[in-house]
């Protein structure tokens, strides 16, 4: 590391193969930024009202995370490890650790909630090369910019939300203590799999579909996820689904038909089967899906789901299939005076788009879910009155 900084400050030689490439760019950042490596720093935190804000702004990140900062906590209790979230500009949003040691200066200074450890403040370490780069990032030691806070270790990975944008970092650090663990296997983990919890609590009146090449990988970090809308477009994907999908991150564009070779009746009926189950992709894979409404509070009624809990067995039944062509229904027909050929026909000239039908018949979707399912095969005939 000495010779890597030989090279880099004082020659002014790329020390490729001794530190990373990602250390390097950050070393070079810092110099255009006209920072010198033996300048004396402070981890001052921001100011009261952005500590308020920044906490505001990452409620819902801090609430889905919650669970998993915890677990990855007790992982780490018999280390000397701290473990740092930061909002997507690298300040300090959340901090837990097993307990103080006496060889400790900087960390109890680094890991107070309003401090900024952007690379802008802090020089190279790895929540800010994260934060800025976006990229999971190790910096150890000696490859910290500022040689004052060269006592530090430290592993991130980055946290993105439905849109694919950075949404937090996680961060792992040790002062004066090298890790005894890949830190970056451990925190990429845990980054996964709040970024899975974060995508699914951002999404609303989405079908989420699960899937993996074996059903023992469904619920871990290395499942793939998909958020369909009910026109049947992709809304999102997580990382693993883009892999497994050959789709490179979020594409409006995509259809579920398209990716999964199922329509969207097909996806629905899907959400009614208890356990995954096998399927062949377009693209040949045979994996296993598991896919579920996600609603909340009375978005639930919205897809007719009823009571939590009965997602399996009261989701909505596939579209049925439309009646011959007749005469054009008038266009302010509404539900009440209609019935399911209707309800058909309007699907089939929408696209089976049923937030489009409801608007054109001038009902909830719910309603037009629940005359679905109704009018579903194996289910009893449509004699309850219209609300």
């Amino acid at each position: 590391m000495a010779l890597a900084r030989q090279r880099f400050f004082e020659d002014g030689e790329r020390p490729s193969g001794l530190v990373s490439e990602a250390v390097i760019q950050s070393w070079v950042r810092c110099l255009q930024a006209h920072r010198r490596p033996d300048e004396s720093l402070s981890f001052n935190p921001v100011t009261a009202s952005r500590i308020q804000s920044a906490l505001a702004r990452n409620r819902l990140l801090l609430e889905t995370a919650a669970g998993e900062l915890s677990q990855l906590h007790d992982t780490l209790a018999g280390s000397a490890c701290t473990v740092i979230l930061t909002d997507p500009h690298g300040v300090v949003v959340h901090a837990a650790w097993a307990g103080a040691h006496a060889d400790e200066a900087l960390l109890p200074l680094a890991r107070r909630v309003g401090v900024d450890l952007g690379e802008a403040s802090i020089g190279t370490n790895a929540p800010g090369v994260t934060a800025r780069t976006g990229q999971p990032s190790t910096v150890m030691g000696g490859e910290h910019f500022f040689g004052a806070v060269r006592a530090m270790h430290c592993a991130a990975a980055p946290i993105r939300d439905v849109h694919g944008r950075i949404a937090g970092v996680l961060d792992v650090s040790s002062e004066s203590r090298p890790f005894g663990f890949d830190a970056a296997a451990v925190v990429g983990m845990f980054a996964t799999l709040i970024e899975n919890r974060l995508m699914r609590a951002q999404s609303s009146e989405h079908i989420v579909v699960r899937l993996q090449a074996s059903p023992a990988l469904l619920g871990t970090p290395m499942e793939g996820l998909v958020g369909v809308a009910s026109d049947g477009s992709v809304a999102w994907v997580n990382t693993a689904a883009a892999r497994l999908l050959g789709v490179a991150g979020p594409a409006p564009a995509l259809r579920a038909c398209d990716v999964f070779g199922l329509e969207l009746g097909r996806l629905m009926a899907l959400t009614r089967e208890p356990a995954a189950t096998p399927h062949r992709l377009p693209n040949g894979l045979n994996l296993w899906l598991l896919a579920r409404f996600q609603s909340r509070g009375n978005e639930r009624e919205i897809f007719g789901l009823g009571a939590p809990g009965a997602a399996a067995t009261a989701a909505p039944a596939p579209l049925p299939a439309p009646p011959p062509a007749t005469a054009q229904a008038p266009a302010d027909s509404t539900l009440r005076a209609s019935d399911r050929h209707l309800i058909g026909r309007t699907l089939q000239s929408c696209g089976g788009n049923v937030s489009k039908a409801a608007r054109l018949l001038g009902v909830s979707r719910g309603l037009v879910y629940r005359h679905l399912q109704r009018a579903a095969p194996g289910t009893e005939p449509d004699t309850e009155p219209a609300p």
